[in-house]
């Protein structure tokens, strides 16, 4: 089947850990089904809490082509008709690409949709670990994301030679798209913004050398927020949009609303938040921003010890209006590519995915379909 073609292109994030198929997932996941065993063990924390909840489809390995068929299936009927996954270089080598290598580009339906990378080049600690996540989760390190040049350009060739000439890469302007999340991380791996400037010049001649038209670059900017409430994120002040425009960034969208949104609180509130957002990067000129819609945010099921940092009201039907934002934020910005990002498209354990679930069953599908289906 062909590329299910839009009028907005909706790309979902895909957190590729729900496979115990990459023995260092045993690190944090001991029973071998990756973070899944996060997900089945998940309890009611306090009254009203929205957990435990169960997957429809059962705690598949998604690196598995044939349950990566079902979902591409799901996802395309429903309008999403992108996957961004999150893709990790860890101790020099990849770290989860088995979900991207094995399930979906071997899935024999795979052309239906697209998809890109988003370099998720963040530290890993024990907050995946919920036997260490509450006493030394944030504080812990157990591989650096920081890269210098040299290994850069390992990882820059690697991407560039391996998925960026596939025919189901997703481009703009016929570019590949690819995707940095840790701005400081780079920046400080890298050893500053001359040096980084020159490390993507890098990158984007060797997808010019390797025949390709050019790349994409995009950013996500971790903003406003001080405190971690990922355990991903690297703490410190967040670049500046006329740095992110300096290093040569063709647009820039977001991950989470938790990187800059207070999500205890309605949703509905939480958007009104998004849309001051929304307004405060068109007066700064940002450079062009995908809208980002977020399902909620609830990271309970990572620890041990409550937390009440939590959204509630997050129903499809809100969830809806969110993405009616998006929809007409693309429309008030012509020169915008049409691309809206979702989280997620499965990161169960933040509880903002649009897999179907015993709560919701595939209600928030539906609401893309409503909003973006054709």
């Amino acid at each position: 089947m062909e590329f299910q073609k839009q009028d907005v292109d909706v790309a979902a994030y895909v957190w590729p850990a729900y496979t115990g198929d990459d023995l260092r997932t045993r690190i944090f996941w001991p029973e071998g089904m990756g973070e899944w065993q996060s997900v089945k063990n998940a309890v009611c924390k306090f009254p009203g809490h929205s957990w435990p909840r169960k997957p429809v489809w059962g705690y598949v390995n998604e690196a598995d082509p044939r349950v990566m068929e079902m979902e591409i299936n799901a996802a395309a009927d429903h309008g999403v008709n992108v996957f961004i996954y999150d893709w990790y270089w860890f101790d020099r080598r990849p770290f989860l690409e088995g979900c991207l290598n094995d399930g979906f580009l071997k899935a024999a339906n795979r052309d239906r949709m697209k998809f890109y990378l988003m370099w998720a080049n963040h530290n890993a600690n024990h907050t995946w670990d919920i036997r260490n996540s509450d006493s030394i989760g944030y504080d812990s390190l157990i591989w650096r994301g920081d890269w210098d040049r040299k290994e850069f350009e390992v990882v820059a060739k690697r991407v560039v030679e391996k998925y960026f000439h596939l025919p189901n890469y997703y481009t703009i302007d016929g570019k590949p798209v690819f995707m940095i999340y840790d701005l400081n991380n780079l920046l400080r791996g890298l050893g500053g913004v001359e040096a980084t400037k020159e490390a993507l010049a890098f990158l984007r001649e060797e997808a010019v050398r390797s025949g390709l038209p050019g790349l994409h670059l995009q950013a996500v900017v971790l903003r406003v927020l001080k405190v971690n409430v990922t355990g991903v994120d690297t703490l410190g002040d967040c670049p500046p949009p006329e740095l992110v425009n300096d290093l040569g960034f063709d647009s820039v969208t977001d991950y989470q609303f938790a990187h800059f949104a207070n999500m205890k609180q309605d949703y509905l509130q939480i958007l009104e938040d998004v849309r001051k957002e929304w307004k405060r990067l068109d007066e700064q000129g940002t450079l062009p921003y995908i809208p980002h819609v977020s399902i909620g945010w609830d990271n309970n099921p990572r620890f041990q010890n409550p937390s009440d940092y939590c959204c509630w009201n997050n129903t499809p039907e809100n969830f809806q209006k969110g993405l009616e934002m998006a929809k007409e934020y693309l429309e008030n910005h012509p020169a915008v590519p049409k691309l809206v990002t979702i989280n997620s498209w499965n990161e169960w354990t933040e509880t903002s995915y649009l897999q179907p679930d015993d709560q919701y069953g595939y209600g928030y599908l539906e609401a893309v379909k409503r909003v973006f289906g054709n």
